[in-house]
């Protein structure tokens, strides 16, 4: 149950995964991310961003960091970077402002997506003391809390239901195309809403935070990922580490 990411995040005794941890826990679900690279230096980091190619976005990476653009100077996140000397002084400011906060960090750089080409949109999922599994869709971005236009489910839900959950959203309309552009792909929305369900479904999630999923007519990208486990996720592995040291 706690192979992968998770399993790397209890081993260590954390209850939330980092941004990569979370991505790479998607992607193993079958949900689109931006191609990434964690770096553990300036140089990695330029590298990594011609791998990739421009232009790219580097965000600081470390355990003890969930809402790295809250950072007061800003330097957990930089965007648009379009050349090597921009990555190269991008990650090192991530680094020194990391070491100055006292975090052992690394940089993750990643693709840039161009988040006017779609609506950015929130997929969520909790457990809930009373009912259980629960997963959320909204109008994502700076405008969740804003607006607060989110549709609930109990999970598990399938494509079908998750897509009904959309279209009950004021924002639906911002998804069907306005002002001449194209409409996003709902059914890739769907599924991405879906999967997030069996996850908090299957695993010892306790919060899953997708915000925002890029969605455009070219399918639904999560750019973001916040992942919080149970505590007795991170307790039973502890107790098991300790149950095989005494072997």
């Amino acid at each position: 149950m706690t192979d992968g990411p998770i399993a790397a995040a209890c081993a260590d005794g954390r209850r939330t995964l980092t941004e990569a941890e979370g991505k790479r826990l998607l992607a193993d679900a079958g949900i689109e991310t931006p191609p990434f690279a964690l770096c553990g230096t300036a140089e990695e980091a330029v590298e990594a961003a011609g791998d990739i190619g421009y232009p790219v976005v580097a965000k600081v990476s470390a355990p003890s960091v969930t809402h790295k653009s809250e950072w007061a100077d800003g330097a957990g996140v930089a965007v648009g970077l379009d050349s090597a000397e921009a990555v190269r002084g991008a990650a090192g400011r991530i680094f020194e402002a990391a070491a100055d906060r006292g975090v052992e960090a690394e940089v993750l750089v990643e693709a840039a997506m161009d988040v006017d080409a779609g609506t950015e949109v929130i997929v969520g999922g909790l457990r809930d003391p009373s009912f259980g599994p629960v997963v959320l869709t909204g109008l994502g971005g700076v405008f969740t809390e804003v607006f607060e236009d989110t549709s609930h489910r109990i999970a598990p839900i399938d494509a079908a239901e998750a897509r009904a959950a959309i279209e009950e959203l004021q924002a639906a309309r911002l998804l069907e195309g306005y002002r001449g552009s194209d409409p996003a792909d709902v059914a890739a929305l769907a599924e991405v809403v879906a999967t997030v369900s069996d996850l908090v479904t299957d695993y010892p999630i306790a919060e899953l935070d997708i915000n925002p999923v890029l969605a455009s007519a070219d399918g639904a990208v999560a750019l973001d990922a916040l992942v919080v486990l149970e505590n007795e996720a991170t307790t039973s592995t502890a107790d098991s580490a300790e149950l095989e040291g005494q072997r």
